[in-house]
């Protein structure tokens, strides 16, 4: 089983963005807005929106594979192997897609490895005008210990007064 490790994000980001077939109109929008501030970290994004993004907006864009072709499941690689920092993902909740357990999947990594992961744009804005956004930030991921603390029963308010 995994231990608690302490993860170090360095004021250089490295920012993994996703978008739906539907949302990728979105996505391209709020990166538009945001490109000033985007143009200092590193940027990674799944083969389509990643060519959009680049052709579009003259960003130099690491891509990973389609979303259908293991995408999703590369940028939890890539999280895992702590080479990705956060993660903008603006889904389409209002339609099913193929690959839904590949995002399930991404989704659980990033909440083992303690990634935030903003799927609309509100989310997305708080995050890239956060103040964290320039500084070194030290997060610990999930391990055995949360899992144990589940099974150990915590004393009601009676019972710490008995003590």
């Amino acid at each position: 089983m995994l231990s608690r490790r302490l993860l170090l994000m360095n004021p250089r980001k490295r920012i993994a963005l996703i978008a739906h077939d539907n949302r990728r109109h979105d996505l391209l929008d709020w990166v538009r807005c945001n490109r000033g501030g985007l143009m200092h970290h590193d940027l990674f994004a799944n083969g389509t929106t990643g060519s959009i993004l680049s052709a579009e907006l003259s960003l130099d864009i690491t891509r990973f594979a389609s979303e259908p072709f293991g995408g999703d499941q590369q940028v939890g690689a890539a999280i895992v192997e702590e080479r990705i920092d956060f993660v903008v993902f603006f889904s389409d909740p209002l339609e099913p897609h193929p690959h839904d357990m590949d995002v399930k999947s991404l989704q659980r990594i990033a909440l083992v490895y303690n990634i935030p992961v903003a799927c609309n744009r509100a989310t997305a804005d708080f995050i890239i005008s956060s103040p964290l956004m320039k500084e070194e930030y030290r997060h610990l991921t999930m391990g055995i210990e949360d899992l144990v603390v589940r099974w150990i029963p915590t004393a009601t308010a009676a019972e710490r007064e008995l003590r």
